[in-house]
């Protein structure tokens, strides 16, 4: 699998993570996080615990809308790190199959 990054331009990062900080602020992220649920590994683990994700991470092109984030724990945000929807999966796929051998 190659990864693929494209330069991006530090003031478009800049305004993304402002535009980010700004939707953790929002009603709808609170109504988002409520339930405390992964929106990866669907395990309860409280609003408090919670994340914010970047589907396609800023990095890749990704932008910071309601499409783009979804609530995420610590763990699969960190093992994510800046892999888009497809290779996330792939991983995913990885560690079942290697867990049930």
């Amino acid at each position: 699998m190659s990864e693929f990054y494209a330069p991006v331009d530090p003031e478009i990062l800049r305004r993304e993570r402002a535009k980010a900080r700004e939707l953790r602020q929002s009603q709808w992220w609170k109504r988002r996080i409520a339930e405390g649920v992964c929106h990866y590994c669907r395990r309860h683990v409280g609003h408090r615990a919670l994340t914010m994700d970047h589907r396609v991470p800023l990095g890749r092109g990704g932008r910071s809308t309601r499409g783009n984030v979804v609530p995420a724990c610590k763990e699969c945000n960190t093992n994510k790190k800046a892999l888009v929807p497809l290779e996330w999966q792939a991983y995913l796929e990885r560690l079942h199959a290697s867990a049930t051998d």
